[in-house]
This record gives C-alpha cells, sequence and structure tokens, in this order.
C-alpha cells in the first residue's frame, strides 16, 4: 500500500468526526435522555464532555471585523 501524502490533514479530519460524535451523543442524551435507543451511565456522559473538551477550547472567542468593526466580513474557526 502506498503512504498516505497527507498524513497530518487526515488525522484533523479524523479528530472532528469524533468531535462531532461526542456532540451527537450528549445532544441525543440531552433531548431524549438515550442513545441510539440506549441508556447512558454517567461516567459514558462525563468521559464524552471530558474528551470534547480537550478538542474544543472553551477559551473566550472575540470577534471583530478588519477594521474593528463588531461584523466580521468572514470568520474562521479552527479546533486545537
Amino acid at each position: 500500500m502506498a503512504a498516505r501524502l497527507r498524513q497530518r490533514h487526515q488525522d484533523d479530519i479524523k479528530a472532528k468526526i469524533q468531535a462531532s460524535q461526542l456532540v451527537q451523543l450528549l445532544q441525543d442524551h440531552a433531548f431524549t435522555g438515550t442513545y441510539r435507543g440506549h441508556e447512558i451511565n454517567p461516567s459514558r456522559i462525563d468521559a464524552a464532555k471530558f474528551l470534547l473538551n480537550k478538542i474544543i477550547s472553551n477559551a473566550p472567542t472575540e470577534v471583530s471585523g478588519p477594521d474593528g468593526d463588531s461584523i466580521p466580513h468572514s470568520m474562521t474557526v479552527k479546533f486545537k
């Protein structure tokens, strides 16, 4: 098998997919109390929150435009 040309890119995509699965688990738990029809135990919820905090920063974010305007013309969101 040939070596992957963009290994770092694939790792980033994998991390984003994993983050979206954690978000889906927490959303399902919040809205229905289950995930894919199964009850979720508290330790799994805590683990999902912990991992999500590792992936997505909780730091406050300042959004401004290119001239210091309060409305940006474009915005980029970067994961750790």
